[in-house]
């Protein structure tokens, strides 16, 4: 079962270098598909020509060859897709019964909250009905010479009613305890103090229901894709969040996971195992000032678990990415979060997000209708690991070639010393530096 949903593929490429095919991107729908060339030649006692690598459009990313489709771990308005069974100890959620009680649906929590209620008025209801008739108040109604315990209580109907004007603290006047039983009294007591009970736990989640700020992540959005292309000369994976209302999150973070499932060297399979993906924890990147939308950025170096993935691999694999976002509603001070996921599916390589901020009337204007807009920029199709290994080696040869030209150039450079020492010249006996 879990193979299937989040399988283990091996991606290795070849050192082949190319550009990420255009296909039809979201930021231009009209775009007709193009093919870019770029051929990088590695210097290894021959030379290689790097092949092209074909177009990848979006439609063709949502429809890949003999790829089934699976579950996920979290879908995209962030919800998590694991389903708890088979508990033993559930009288652990019992411990807790406030938070059990805020965590159900509303629904089941209204039910919940009237039947506290009509549970406790029904039950006091008969013992007070079985009080008066045991004492036989019922067969006395209207004798002024009969000293009731409970006045103008002569069926279940009315001890009902007196139980609920008790507790909810009505008082009709019409029917009452006296000082006439003992029982009575402490019944009245004891219904009070259940009664206010009730109202403390009823109220309390209530509010606490209504003020969760589950509600406030709905306005956080995520962008449907993530884009992989090059920043400051470094390969990334970015996607961009935003948040739609003007009281802005406090104490904003992101982080992200990377859910994969492998094998041990051992032999051990990991169905869901989660790494992390660094997003700027190390400079301090992660914590956001989120006023207005901003592309989040993971730099894919050695580090990364995309390290060695390519555009041609990325396509075989299968991994989820998951997103958090965490912060302080500032009107409440609650914590806020909000998830979402993306699939190998949802990664667009060799794209960018279009801006989606201007300059009017001297403020800074948000366009959301471009939040999820993005371009074809020239990447090469090869991993970040082949582009280090491709740079190392220019590299390398750069400095052998510069290393050959000063050795060249030293006789010449000491023959103009000497000819500019005065009083001397070039001596026969002087002989060029091998």
């Amino acid at each position: 079962m879990f193979p299937c949903l989040l399988g283990c593929c091996d991606g290795g490429d070849g050192p082949d270098a190319g550009l990420a095919g255009g296909g039809q991107g979201a930021a231009v729908p009209d775009r007709k598909p193009r093919r870019s060339v770029l051929t990088l030649v590695l210097e290894t006692g021959s030379d290689k020509e790097a092949s092209v690598a074909p177009n990848i459009p979006n439609t063709a990313r949502n429809n890949l060859s003999n790829k089934q489709q699976r579950q996920r771990y979290v879908t995209k308005v962030g919800k998590c897709q694991v389903n708890l069974g088979r508990i033993q100890e559930k009288k652990r959620f019992l411990s807790d019964i406030f938070t059990t009680i805020v965590d159900l649906k509303y629904r089941w929590f209204l039910f919940v909250f009237m039947m506290c209620y009509i549970t406790t008025w029904l039950v006091f209801g008969v013992i007070y009905f079985f009080d008066v008739w045991v004492r036989d108040d019922v067969s006395h109604i209207g004798d002024p010479e009969w000293k009731a315990c409970i006045e103008n209580v002569d069926s279940f109907l009315s001890a009902l009613l007196f139980s609920v004007e008790s507790q909810r603290t009505i008082g009709y006047g019409s029917r009452m305890v006296t000082a006439n039983c003992v029982e009575g009294v402490i019944l009245l007591m004891i219904q009070s103090i259940i009664g206010s009970m009730i109202d403390a736990l009823m109220v309390g989640c209530m509010f606490v229901k209504i003020s969760r700020p589950k509600k406030r992540a709905q306005t956080l959005i995520f962008s449907k894709q993530c884009v992989i292309s090059h920043r400051d000369e470094k390969l990334c994976l970015m996607f961009r969040i935003g948040d739609l209302r003007d009281s802005h999150m406090v104490d904003a973070k992101i982080r992200a996971k990377l859910i994969k499932s492998r094998q041990t060297k051992e032999g051990e399979f990991i169905p869901l195992e989660q790494s992390e993906l660094n997003l700027g924890y190390d400079t301090g990147e992660d914590r956001l000032f989120l006023v207005e939308p901003q592309i989040i950025c993971h730099v894919i170096n050695d580090h990364s678990p995309f390290w060695d993935m390519s555009a041609e691999s990325l396509k075989r694999e299968q991994f989820e990415i998951i997103v958090i976002l965490e912060g302080i509603v500032e009107a409440t001070g609650m914590t806020c979060q909000a998830r979402t996921s993306y699939v190998e599916d949802e990664i667009l390589w060799g794209y960018r997000f279009e801006p989606c901020m201007s300059l009017e009337k001297g403020a800074f204007r948000v366009d959301y209708s471009r939040f999820e807009k993005t371009f074809e920029v020239q990447t090469p199709v090869v991993s970040a690991k082949e582009m280090y290994e491709m740079r190392e080696m220019e590299h390398q040869d750069r400095s052998t070639l510069s290393l050959y030209w000063d050795h060249m150039l030293q006789p010449c450079v000491s023959t103009e010393l000497l000819e500019d020492l005065p009083g001397e010249g070039p001596s026969e006996d002087v002989l060029p530096l091998d």
